[in-house]
């Protein structure tokens, strides 16, 4: 099949409709007024923010948030990145945000880091910082030990998936089996659904009541529909543990500079986790946020920006 490689488009305005049209709306709120471009990946557009496009693909600083996040969730440390002078993308994987909502499509973190490599092949990115939270870390190990290794000059790991932790039982879903079940997603509301993201979201934070009426409706919103529901099923039942242990005997051969950073409060991401990927990589340098959970960059926004601009420095 014919992969479409096509140079970035940038704006300040969300992109407009491509016949795939996202599910978005607190998404945009949220994001008011973050400078926006869109790349061709096979046959899917993938959305992203980016600041300082003028410096140039090459030492970028790349960002892949969290599963149920997006784009969004960078916006109080892209100023700070910014400030490094290089070029800052933070992207909204496959099937989240204003990126191409394609289902059904392979959302697992090869799927994502497939579709991935050829954006950033069509953007010229080379030598860059690449940032995953969450799930985007399992898929930040995929890029650098795998499928962009030569591109790739740093890595930072925040509050990653690892090894053969791919998901938490119950969060960001109450009960993730259930999500889990293929059939399930063809018996579930809409509303309850909803619910119970609006429920156990929080969750991922140290402080719940910090997480403001836009932001968690920000992450729960974009799945207010029937695709959208059905994206949230598929996003749950693709969290393999599996594929994201299929990385792990290439994280000791990493020669790169490599960042952990941990929340210290994190209960979904547990930091064993962390001090394994600490003493795994070699080299590897291990910092943990205190009063911080797995919502790292909405628990502590100013210390993740400044570890990463420390980093990427």
């Amino acid at each position: 099949m014919p992969r479409e490689q096509k140079s970035e488009q940038i704006s300040s305005r969300p992109p407009p409709g491509t016949g795939d049209e996202p599910l978005v709306s607190s998404v945009q709120q949220v994001a008011a007024g973050m400078r926006r471009g869109t790349v061709r990946s096979i046959h899917y557009t993938l959305s992203f923010a980016t600041q300082n496009p003028e410096r140039g693909p090459q030492g970028a600083i790349v960002l892949l948030h969290d599963f149920p996040g997006g784009a969004f969730v960078w916006v109080r440390v892209l100023p700070e990145l910014a400030a490094t002078g290089r070029a800052v993308y933070a992207f909204d994987l496959l099937g989240y945000g204003l990126s191409s909502h394609p289902w059904p499509s392979d959302t697992s973190i090869w799927g994502h880091a497939d579709c991935l490599l050829y954006a950033f092949q069509a953007l010229g990115l080379s030598d860059v910082v690449l940032v995953g939270l969450g799930l985007g870390g399992g898929v930040a190990q995929v890029l650098a030990t795998r499928l962009y290794r030569e591109g790739v000059a740093r890595l930072a790991l925040l509050n990653s998936y690892a090894y053969e932790h791919a998901f938490a039982t119950g969060w960001p879903l109450p009960d993730m089996a259930v999500y889990q079940d293929p059939e399930m997603a063809h018996h579930a509301k809409v509303e309850e659904v909803l619910a119970d993201l609006r429920a156990t979201v929080p969750k991922g934070s140290a402080n719940p009541p910090s997480l403001d009426n836009d932001r968690l409706a920000a992450y729960v919103d974009e799945w207010n529909s029937e695709v959208g529901k059905q994206l949230l099923f598929q996003h749950a039942r693709l969290l393999l543990p599996v594929y994201q242990n299929s990385t792990a005997s290439d994280l000791r051969r990493l020669e790169i500079p490599v960042l952990i950073v941990w929340g210290e409060l994190d209960t979904v991401s547990p930091i064993t986790l962390a001090t394994r990927l600490a003493t795994e990589i070699s080299g590897a340098r291990l910092e943990t946020i205190p009063n911080a959970g797995h919502l790292l960059v909405d628990d502590a926004p100013s210390a993740v920006g400044a570890l990463l601009v420390d980093f990427a420095q």
